[in-house]
């Protein structure tokens, strides 16, 4: 069970994250964080109350002007460009420790007078740093959409002034803020549920299938996986939805079974039965490989970005330098005479419990506070 500081009960924090239109790793972040702060209220652009869980759900929520367009939880993507003007608009209530969540706009929330502002950054934005081409293709839309990233990028360095201590996710986003913040951050892995996926009996049809979990967007690469399989001809299992998905689907070659969305039962089972977790996306960290390996799977992954540090080369999985299909394919074929050390595979999951996240935030909480304390 996990224990949270007692000094957390003496506090009166608010919680701020970007928008809360589903349950994807950002929001199990929050979630956590929730629990050790029960009545928190929560700041944030966009809410869908049935979208969330029940533990969210459970905290009062204050909304941008965002919240009052019709179907924005449907649509709130194409609203980016009234994110910063969103955010500066919004008030927080009055406390002494502000804890965003974000990765887009929530660390530029105003942190109410006095308060000290810690941000768990997932990743500075995305759309606006990096991967340019996998969010707005190569023509047009990436020409149009050039000045609107400059002025975001000029407005996600000016917000940093509202952040006091920066804690994120991996080492290899903390180079990233360095490279584009000049601010350093503490690195606090994110909270994964060991306790829930777990090792387990094996399904009848274990070992006879590999298994993406991932959303269907273009910068996680799924066609690149679809391509390898074509030549594998191994059956892979895809869970997961997302806009790439009747693209993908028209692609696939015939032994790609897709399973959309999963429940965590479901999920697990699935962990539990699989070959090999496949993760053909850059991720900053990447808490699907971590869930497969602390179901005791082996995980072929892309071998950049924070799966490096999740994710152990020749004990725990195989990476593949390339992002092409031969590449994934000569992965998969070195991984399949191995043998695998399920036991060992989960004692490597196990440094990501949530105890781990919460001893580390909690260690730059009180280090942000003193901070705090010495310049008053």
């Amino acid at each position: 069970m996990t224990a949270f500081p007692e000094s957390w009960a003496q506090l009166n924090p608010v919680l701020a994250h970007d928008w809360l239109t589903g349950m994807r790793g950002g929001e199990r972040v929050l979630e956590w964080l929730c629990r050790g702060f029960p009545r928190a209220p929560i700041c944030t652009l966009i809410f869908s109350s049935r979208a969330v869980s029940e533990t969210i759900r459970a905290h009062p929520v204050r909304t941008s002007f965002l919240q009052r367009v019709p179907h924005i939880e449907r649509h709130y993507r194409y609203w980016l460009p009234l994110y910063p003007l969103s955010i500066a608009a919004l008030r927080a209530p009055q406390a002494d420790l502000m804890i965003s969540t974000s990765h887009c706009v929530a660390k530029g929330l105003r942190p109410p007078p006095g308060a000290r502002h810690l941000c768990y950054c997932f990743t500075p934005m995305r759309y606006a740093w990096m991967f340019h081409e996998e969010y707005f293709g190569h023509g047009w839309r990436r020409r149009l959409a050039n000045p609107l990233l400059a002025a975001l990028r000029r407005w996600d360095v000016a917000s940093n002034t509202r952040v006091d201590r920066f804690v994120t996710i991996s080492r290899h986003v903390r180079d990233r803020i360095r490279r584009f913040y000049g601010r350093d951050a503490d690195v606090v892995y994110p909270p994964i549920n060991t306790a829930f996926f777990t090792p387990g009996p094996l399904p009848p049809d274990a070992g006879l299938y590999d298994l993406i979990v991932s959303a269907l967007v273009p910068y996680k690469r799924i066609e690149l996986a679809l391509q390898a399989y074509g030549r594998l001809d191994f059956p892979l299992r895809v869970v997961g939805t997302g806009g790439e998905m009747p693209k993908l689907r028209r692609m696939a070659p015939p032994n790609v079974l897709w399973l959309g969305r999963c429940s965590d039962v479901a999920l697990r089972e699935l962990y539990r039965g699989c070959r090999f977790l496949i993760f053909p996306g850059e991720e900053d960290f990447g808490i699907v490989p971590v869930e497969a390996q602390a179901c005791g799977r082996p995980v072929i992954a892309f071998g950049h970005g924070g799966v490096r540090e999740s994710v152990v080369d020749g004990l725990t999985g195989l990476f593949f330098d390339e992002p092409f299909p031969e590449a994934l394919v000569d992965a998969v074929r070195r991984a399949v005479p191995l043998s695998w050390n399920s036991s060992a595979i989960r004692a490597h999951a196990e440094q990501f419990s949530p105890q781990h996240f919460i001893d580390g935030i909690a260690r730059a909480i009180e280090e942000c506070l003193q901070e705090g304390r010495k310049t008053s």
